[in-house]
């Protein structure tokens, strides 16, 4: 067991991050997963005036703050927040949150990272240049050694179901032009390794999805299937992983089939996403498999339609905060 705290950046200010953070405390604050918020303290209190807040000045005073008070390391943005409004004055102190948090997890004076939803257009100003938080992550921790092979690889996690994308944040006409080999035996090799360090699954039984209708029908539909789907789950078997496909992805998800495997690897976005938000809409989560550093998130985004109106729903986060706890745990045994 790792006794660090965790480690939740307040994400984008104007969305819905504040409130499920402090609705989160609310559930967990006794006998939940302990977890300090890197971010501006004021916006919390605004948020929610009778929560009981309390500024730390390091990770190890969270422990014993978190069954009272939300314990929050304060930077802060010095400025007005309004709910709904993305700002761009507030990218740098974001961005800041983010590589404050990477640095603690790195220096093991957290367990964990969970990562609020942030907004990609209003950080690009302030020298942001990455498709997601994922990608970030990955550049913020490439100098660091670690065993095993290199991420970032998004894999998205409900009760049932995981799936792990080969491409991320990528345009769909792009998909077919990104994908190889290498990437699907890399996506694969990542995602065996993770469910066996990180879900405690010892013989990991991967499906690899097809990208072309009916995996190609034999080439008449597309020839990804035989040119690159293939070889990459032949490789994969000849690295001693449990791999099979490619199958047609619209046959993947029934509830009997998803008895066959313990993760899907998925060749784009929404082939992935579709079938977890269908099974648990509020309660998926994003694992960054591949880091030094164990990351998770809810698998939403800041719902600025929806931020100040009090009806923002913690799930996602809540079931976050658990599995980074679970996580943490498993590596650190």
């Amino acid at each position: 067991m790792n006794p660090a705290p965790l480690a939740l950046t307040l994400g984008d200010p104007a969305g819905v991050g504040p409130e499920i953070i402090t609705k989160a405390w609310a559930e967990l604050h006794q006998g939940g997963p302990a977890f300090l918020v890197i971010g501006d303290l004021s916006t919390l209190r605004a948020t929610a005036p009778h929560l009981p807040l309390q500024s730390i000045d390091a990770a190890s005073e969270a422990e014993a703050v978190f069954p009272t008070a939300l314990p929050v390391l304060d930077m802060a943005l010095h400025h007005l927040v309004r709910p709904g409004t993305s700002d761009q004055a507030a990218a740098p102190a974001i961005i800041g949150w983010i590589k404050h948090a990477v640095g603690l997890a790195l220096a093991g004076e957290v367990a964990a990272l969970v990562t609020a939803p942030i907004a990609k257009a209003s950080l690009y100003g302030a020298g942001f240049d990455f498709p997601g938080h994922t990608e970030f992550l990955g550049a913020l921790t490439e100098h660091v050694e670690q065993a095993g092979m290199r991420g970032p690889l998004m894999m998205l996690a409900v009760p049932g179901l995981r799936t792990t994308l080969v491409t991320i944040h990528e345009p769909l006409a792009r998909v077919s032009q990104l994908l190889s080999v290498e990437a699907i035996v890399r996506a694969g090799v990542l995602t065996a390794e993770a469910l066996t360090r990180d879900f405690g699954i010892q013989t990991p039984r991967l499906v690899v999805a097809a990208l072309n209708p009916h995996a190609g029908e034999a080439g008449n539909l597309g020839t990804e299937e035989q040119v690159l789907i293939s070889p990459a789950v032949e490789t994969l078997k000849g690295l001693g992983i449990n791999a099979t496909g490619p199958h047609p992805a619209d046959s993947l998800f029934p509830p009997d089939r998803r008895q066959d495997y313990d993760a899907a690897i998925c060749m784009y976005h929404d082939q992935a996403l579709i079938p977890v938000k269908m099974l648990d809409f509020w309660g998926g989560v994003n694992v960054t498999l591949g880091l030094p550093v164990v990351r998770t998130s809810p698998d939403h985004g800041t719902g600025f339609d929806i931020a100040g109106k009090g009806i923002a729903r913690p799930d996602s986060l809540i079931a976050a905060l658990n599995m980074a706890r679970q996580i943490a745990d498993r590596r650190a045994a």
